[in-house]
């Protein structure tokens, strides 16, 4: 029986509806006033309004709203999509928040944009109060089945999460596949590649759900069937062309595979089909900028800056992204002038100062005035080493990226021995992230230091190698103790996410045989937040997190968690 039809139940939901926080997002007075009103008549009271996405940023800052009501069209071009996009991507919102879109819009890329960003539910204009009620008391009676699951995953207790998983696949038929679904990422995001991929052959036995097929072919990646799971994507998009992922998914492959056309070519799609998901107009621009599609490359980055401005989402790589393309393209005038821009929105911003120096020198170098470039790289290199020193891991890092042009430009003017510096110290941090890779590939290939970089590249992984093995051998030779040692020099010389990860699980190894130590507890909790920055998504931060959770558990500590974990639909 569905409990929605059982009248104690009902009403029960209709109670709870009426203590819920609610936050009405519209850029029209008027509409607020209007949506308040309608509230009011099926007994919501604790209702926030804001007009603008800014205004949305500080009052969820500020308040832990239990529903929040967005209209589809925002201020200043943005829409309800960018800000769930924003919210979810900074984790300003709870996974119990309920988020529903308003929109009057029928047309096809709205539609697509909402399907994509999966909100709770959206409703189409004009609605009565009544369909409010049912749609809202609909949504809180999922949070309310998926509760545990979700509590359990912002605890950062992802066994306990999944088994909280099968309890609503036990017990909840109606929401069954929503458990396998969580489940399902769940499992993936800890690497247990198997039994993802048991959990979604499962589901395809009895639907044909395409969330479940891509969870298959991520599966199939992952153990390293390419051809197996780039056909089953292909097919997603012949059955569903709105399931947007799937041409992320398809540029993975084909990326995997050394073909970097199609991969730019499955990206466009998708992106052509949402124009407004700022992070797929981000990787437009990387892979067309290593394909040097430049024209290309400069309009996906410019969409991506433009759909971020404002917002959390803008950094300054938006800006240096843009920069680097209009400089290869010969418009330099057109660099200056964005690079101006950005020292406007980022003033007293150090790393755009930095910028800003190595944008002007990669200008100045195109022009032929080397030696007024080698005065900015001096002192660009001299402001790199104050916002190194000055850098906190628990806050905004410094970027990577923008380190990689700054050795670009000292290549550029003759600075190599500085170049190799940056490139060595970047390319150890960030050894398993592929775009940074090829970003610095990229640079060697324009600065004609490619043998010699590809050889800089391949000293440092053997020297990552060793020192990592140095670790883990005396951690299977049962000396925890001086393992742990290892690790976090280790992890002290080269902070990438292999090392932090290893030096955090070696320590809460030894805490769960000789106990709970406050110190390095704190030391293990530091390299967990910083290996969680560089990729949230990783298999073995979820890993060490989980460790971190159990061995915490076990002396009766407090869990602080982390600001990171599996995205859940």
């Amino acid at each position: 029986m569905n409990p929605l039809d059982n009248e104690e139940m009902l009403l029960a939901l209709q109670q709870t509806l009426t203590k819920k926080r609610v936050l009405i997002v519209d850029r029209h007075t008027p509409a607020r006033d209007s949506m308040r009103l309608m509230l009011s008549v099926i007994g919501v009271t604790a209702v926030h309004g804001a007009g603008s996405a800014a205004e949305v940023i500080r009052q969820v800052r500020s308040h832990r709203f239990d529903i929040i009501l967005s209209d589809f069209v925002l201020d200043d071009g943005r829409d309800g999509q960018q800000l769930l996009e924003e919210l979810r991507h900074a984790r300003l919102i709870p996974l119990s928040t309920v988020y529903m879109i308003i929109t009057s819009e029928r047309g096809y890329t709205n539609v697509v944009a909402l399907a994509e960003l999966a909100p709770d539910d959206y409703l189409v204009k004009p609605f009565t109060a009544d369909q409010l009620q049912a749609r809202l008391i609909k949504a809180i009676y999922r949070k309310h089945v998926l509760h545990k699951c979700y509590e359990q995953i912002e605890h950062g207790a992802l066994q306990e999460a999944i088994a909280a998983c099968d309890r609503v696949i036990q017990q909840q038929p109606q929401y069954m596949y929503d458990g396998l679904r969580i489940k399902g990422e769940l499992l993936q995001s800890l690497g247990r590649t198997d039994e993802a991929e048991a959990v979604y052959r499962r589901v395809l036995e009895d639907r044909p759900a395409p969330w479940a097929r891509m969870g298959l072919a991520t599966a199939l990646r992952d153990r390293g069937a390419l051809d197996e799971a780039g056909q089953l994507a292909g097919q997603v998009l012949q059955e569903a062309p709105n399931f947007l992922s799937a041409y992320d998914f398809l540029a993975t492959v084909h990326e995997a595979r050394g073909d970097l056309a199609a991969a730019q070519q499955a990206l466009q799609q998708g992106a052509d089909a949402s124009p407004h998901n700022t992070v797929r107009q981000r990787l437009v621009g990387d892979v067309a900028a290593r394909n040097s599609d430049l024209l290309t490359a400069e309009k996906a980055y410019g969409k991506a800056l433009a759909r971020s401005k404002g917002s959390s989402l803008c950094g300054i790589d938006d800006f240096a992204n843009l920069s680097r393309v209009l400089v290869e393209r010969g418009d330099v005038a057109a660099s200056r002038k964005l690079i101006a821009d950005m020292k406007r929105e980022w003033r007293g911003d150090k790393q755009a100062d930095l910028a800003a120096l190595v944008a002007e020198s990669l200008c100045l170098a195109q022009e032929g005035a080397p030696d007024k470039a080698k005065e900015l790289v001096g002192q660009a290199l001299e402001l790199q080493q104050q916002i190194e020193s000055e850098a906190d891991p628990w806050r905004r890092p410094p970027s990577q990226r923008l380190a990689v042009d700054l050795a670009h430009a000292c290549y550029a003017t003759g600075e190599v021995a500085a170049a190799q510096k940056i490139v060595r110290q970047v390319a150890a941090e960030n050894n398993e992230d592929p775009q940074l890779i090829a970003h610095i590939t990229q640079v060697f290939a324009k600065t004609g230091q490619s043998d010699a970089g590809m050889a800089l590249l391949d000293q440092v992984g053997r020297e990552i190698v060793e020192l990592n093995n140095r670790g883990v051998l005396a951690a299977r030779a049962g000396d925890f103790a001086g393992s742990v040692q290892l690790l976090i020099q280790a992890a002290e010389q080269v902070p990438n996410l292999q090392f932090l990860v290893n030096a955090a699980k070696a320590i809460y190894t030894l805490m769960e045989r000789d106990g709970w130590d406050p110190e390095l507890a704190a030391r293990a909790y530091d390299y967990l937040m910083r290996a969680g920055q560089k990729d949230r998504k990783s298999p073995k931060v979820a890993s060490a997190r989980e460790l971190y959770g159990a061995v915490a558990k076990k002396y009766g500590m407090a869990i602080d968690n982390p600001d990171f974990g599996p995205a859940t639909s």
